[in-house]
């Protein structure tokens, strides 16, 4: 009876060994990019994000290095995502590396809303590459979750013109 139950014991811990390593996904890391935002002193600040990408360490500067996410591309209230609360902005499997950067490519549909008056957000530079943000993360397993913190407060500048600006200050939590 003894020299039955060992080779079943250990025909049964191969077998679950062998399964356990088979149903691994190493093919990469399912990344989440959530938004976020510290409070300003208007009624709206809308974003319009049209697209996330991220970039890996190693990769040559230009846009063939980066990789484009499934963006839920819209216009984003800023102020709506104070206070623990988040939004996811975009998802997708990519390889398990160092990422380098992230950027959010921005559409032309951004404004402020202060006492009731809506007002375009004009950004001075990185209307055309995206906002940058360096990241040097590296992704652990088979989900990991990037949570940026879009700072309205210090983002938005008026100008002595009554104008408003959008110089983004992005943070990685």
């Amino acid at each position: 009876m003894k020299k039955i139950i060992l080779p079943a014991l250990l025909l049964s811990g191969l077998v679950a060994i062998t399964f356990m390593a088979c149903s691994k996904d190493h093919s990469g890391t399912t990344v989440k990019v959530r938004l976020t935002d510290n409070p300003i002193n208007a009624d709206e600040v809308n974003v319009d994000i049209q697209q996330v990408m991220v970039k890996f360490n190693g990769d040559p500067d230009s846009l063939k290095g980066w990789s484009t996410l499934d963006t839920h591309a819209g216009i984003y209230d800023l102020l709506g995502l104070q206070n623990g609360v988040d939004t996811l902005l975009a998802v997708g499997v990519i390889p398990t590396n160092t990422v380098k950067e992230i950027r959010l490519v921005l559409g032309t549909d951004n404004s402020i809303v202060v006492s009731g008056v809506t007002y375009p957000l004009t950004i001075p530079s990185g209307s055309e590459t995206g906002l940058k943000i360096k990241v040097n993360k590296t992704l652990n397993g088979t989900l990991d979750s990037l949570l940026i913190d879009f700072d309205a407060a210090l983002s938005i500048h008026q100008t002595g013109t009554g104008e408003y600006e959008l110089k983004p200050v992005l943070k990685l939590k």
